[in-house]
């Protein structure tokens, strides 16, 4: 008995000196990449089918968090043939040079009442800069990522030229997805 008392003892203190490891996660069906603005005073809103999303997350080791997204802007539509082929056309996402936006964050923060940050980069048009991603997270079977970011679309010369009045088409386009996730394999 004892030295089952003392097998016991020695795996469960050798199992809480290990580091907290988050859990990898890959995107699951469901799940959504959409924006929103205005033109002339009208709301418009669209979505990026096909984008891919892998997580990983421990809410007890925030630091070692890690976020990946990628975009296919040639797939964006707001279902208005119109919109849609001037949104990915030159002046905008410019699709044939540029084929997809990257998202990536590397550790993330506590902003209390369940809200987490991640303070990534998002590449688009060939151009590099920061964009905060505001997030909670639901965790169960199919753990749920739900987020908010505001793009300064000027920052990254969409919208460039004729469309840079903000009159026309504000600089800020806000960022809203909801990511169903399961176990990486």
């Amino acid at each position: 008995m004892r030295m089952f008392r003392s097998l016991a003892l020695g795996a469960l203190t050798a199992a809480l000196a290990l580091p907290a490891l988050a859990a990898d996660y890959v995107q699951a069906p469901g799940s959504s990449l959409a924006f929103a603005g205005k033109y002339q005073g009208e709301t418009f809103a669209g979505t990026f089918p096909g984008f891919r999303t892998t997580v990983s997350f421990d809410p007890a080791d925030l630091a070692s968090g890690k976020l990946a997204v990628t975009i296919p802007v040639a797939t964006a539509t707001t279902q208005n043939a119109d919109y849609d082929t001037e949104m990915r056309g030159d002046a905008f996402f410019d699709a044939s040079k540029f084929a997809q936006a990257t998202y990536t964050a590397t550790g993330f923060r506590d902003l209390g009442n369940g809200q987490y940050a991640a303070d990534g980069t998002l590449e688009l048009r060939g151009v590099r800069k920061p964009v905060t991603l505001t997030f909670t997270w639901t965790n169960g079977a199919r753990p749920l990522l739900s987020g908010r970011a505001t793009v300064r679309r000027l920052d990254f010369g969409v919208g460039g030229g004729e469309w840079a009045d903000t009159g026309t088409i504000p600089n800020e386009i806000a960022v809203s997805t909801r990511v169903y996730l399961t176990p990486a394999p």
